[in-house]
């Protein structure tokens, strides 16, 4: 990226509405698409084909490429959407969060710490923070189905295939191996113990 192209690109953007927070630090790419009110803060690199939708926020440290962003979205910080992604209307993608190769539904959110890899979620989807989807077998990659109005508590892994069917539940720290049925709880955890009065080895 010349930084004489930049220096256009930035100025082409400001003149079309977009609001950018210390434009010298933001990296746009030749074929970027902007909607209507964007804003976009410090350190954000939006490479190639990149489509962005209107009253969408991106926050700082956030990295895109290939993506389509619809309207109503909020980004970051420190979020990377990776190729053929899809983030629809009013959804959330928050800090340290990784998206490949997904869709996002409407008013879904994925707040912190996870990783969402050839996956379909649904409409207002909640993903607790550290949710992964593995993905990978180490020779083949795996789709996760995430359906309509889902609850994946935090820190659970989806082991791919599967599917997650509408309104169910994940509860926290799972391991997920099976489709989870409609309006179902699905938790794998083992028991709790406890030893009384405990004395540690010196």
């Amino acid at each position: 990226m010349k930084v004489l192209n930049q220096k256009k690109l930035r100025e082409k953007f400001v003149k079309s509405g977009v609001k950018m927070i210390s434009p010298e630090t933001i990296f746009f790419s030749k074929d970027t698409k902007i909607g209507n009110n964007v804003t976009i803060e410090p350190y954000v690199v939006i490479s190639s084909k990149v489509k962005i939708g209107s009253n969408v926020i991106i926050k700082s440290f956030s990295h895109l490429e290939g993506c389509k962003i619809e309207n109503k979205v909020e980004i970051g910080p420190y979020a990377r959407i990776r190729p053929d992604t899809l983030l629809k209307e009013g959804s959330k993608i928050g800090n340290f969060v990784e998206v490949k190769k997904s869709n996002v539904g409407k008013k879904s959110k994925v707040n912190h710490l996870s990783y969402i890899g050839d996956t379909d979620i649904g409409k207002a989807v909640n993903v607790g923070a550290g949710t992964i989807t593995c993905n990978y077998d180490g020779i083949k990659k795996h789709k996760t189905k995430i359906k309509d109005k889902v609850f994946i508590g935090s820190n659970s892994s989806l082991v791919a295939p599967v599917i997650i069917d509408n309104e169910s539940i994940v509860g926290a720290g799972s391991v997920i191996t099976r489709n989870v049925s409609k309006k179902s709880l699905a938790l794998t955890r083992s028991l709790q113990t406890e030893i009384k009065n405990y004395k540690r080895k010196k």
